[in-house]
């Protein structure tokens, strides 16, 4: 399994009781629960935009979009900003996760190929499985999260949201 990231560092976080992990390499921030304004007409998964710093940062809950129960907000409830790139366009997107655990170095030679049957999670988002004490990690290709047709929607439903602010 060829690696495609310069660092072997992944932020691990929770998703009900699993685990997963993100390379460090996409992960821009890391941020507490705060408001969240819905979009109308927007995917289910898509719960809304934010403000970061005076742009407009589209949030998604990760359980929904991996096909769990929506997301119960706790102390523990964050959002990661990710930095996504799909055909060589950048996008920034907030992904909802249930908590934030802990930066892991892992090696190549303890990377296992991702699952191919039997998963309930789509397999092509996952890079590889890694074992941390006694739990797998999904070690998370973010890259292939979101389909090109999805991020066109997320950016559009961002776009008119921007829009709608500059009208304002």
């Amino acid at each position: 399994m060829e690696n495609k990231y310069k660092f072997n560092s992944f932020l691990s976080f929770t998703l009900q009781e699993e685990y997963f992990a993100a390379n460090v390499a996409k992960v821009l921030n890391i941020l507490e629960m705060s408001k969240i304004t819905k979009i109308p007409k927007s995917p289910d998964y898509m719960l809304g935009v934010i403000n970061l710093r005076g742009t407009v940062l589209p949030v998604i809950d990760q359980r929904i979009k991996f096909g769990m129960e929506a997301t119960e907000y706790t102390s523990q409830t964050c959002i990661l900003v990710l930095d996504i790139d799909i055909d060589g366009e950048k996008i920034q997107v907030g992904a909802l996760v249930d908590s934030v655990q802990e930066v892991l170095e892992i090696t190549e030679d303890q990377i296992q190929p991702p699952p191919n049957i039997g998963s309930k999670y789509k397999s092509q988002f996952i890079y590889g499985m890694a074992k941390n004490k006694d739990e797998f990690i999904m070690l998370l290709d973010m890259d292939k999260i979101f389909s090109a047709d999805e991020l066109i929607d997320l950016k559009q439903n961002t776009d008119k949201k921007e829009a709608k602010k500059l009208v304002d």
